[in-house]
């Protein structure tokens, strides 16, 4: 079994992909910038050596819309180069090459430095794009929800949100076996109205709102009215909002 190093291991993420990979029988070293004792903030760096040295794999969830991803890959595939690891799996979004958000931005310019490292003796790469987590539309409502009366949601949109723990199943499937470059996108089963779903959230919650849709400007929401983040082509995952929302929601 492998030594593998999760990044990001504590997060909504990366928690149940140390689950998997230990349930698989392999070796995990949890990485995050508040976790002794690999406490390693990877946009500086430091510690990082000793966080990667024996490791086979790394599994790289950590990100942040806050900013630093790019210069934390650059400092994960420097260590990694240096230690001889041979496989970096990295999580990405649906549509960061089709969407003109700058997070989505970010996050394909992160691939494209995996990409690179690999052709110039880094670390075999894959990567997995998925569409939005579950968790993160029940933020989005939740938080929306926070208004009295109404929750706006913009007009037009759909979503295709898939379960973490179908992610952190995928990903650790990946962990163990070869590079495989980009592999196929992960969508989760129902491509469905954000409104719709805004409906769901309200009834499961006991909220009482009016859904109100608001059509909004720019580049970015015309490409999710679109369906640029979405893959209906590959709606592998089995759970879902009404049964995530059932096990989430007292």
């Amino acid at each position: 079994m492998a030594l593998v190093l999760v990044t990001g291991g504590t997060g909504t993420l990366g928690r149940p992909v140390c689950d998997r990979l230990r349930a698989l029988g392999h070796e995990v070293r949890v990485l995050s910038r508040h976790s002794p004792p690999y406490a390693v903030d990877l946009r500086d760096g430091t510690g990082l050596g000793a966080a990667v040295e024996g490791v086979d794999t790394i599994v790289h969830c950590a990100s942040s819309p806050r900013g630093g991803d790019e210069k934390a890959v650059e400092n994960l595939l420097a260590a990694a180069r240096t230690a001889g690891v041979g496989h970096l799996v990295y999580i990405s979004i649906v549509g960061v090459d089709r969407v003109p958000l700058g997070y989505y931005r970010v996050k394909h310019r992160v691939e494209r430095l995996i990409e690179r490292a690999g052709e110039s003796q880094g670390p075999g790469w894959t990567v997995l794009r998925t569409t939005q987590f579950h968790d993160l539309v029940l933020q989005v409502l939740s938080g929306a929800a926070r208004l009295p009366l109404v929750l706006p949601v913009p007009s037009g949109v759909s979503v295709q949100p898939v379960d973490t723990a179908e992610v952190a199943d995928r990903l650790a499937q990946l962990a163990a076996g070869p590079p495989g470059g980009r592999v196929p996108d992960m969508g989760g089963p129902e491509v469905r109205p954000l409104r719709e779903l805004a409906e769901v959230y309200l009834r499961a919650s006991g909220r009482r709102r009016t859904v109100v849709p608001v059509r909004l400007a720019g580049k970015a929401y015309a490409r999710f009215r679109a369906g640029g983040h979405l893959t209906p082509g590959h709606a592998v995952g089995r759970v879902t909002f009404e049964e995530f929302l059932g096990r989430r929601l007292p």
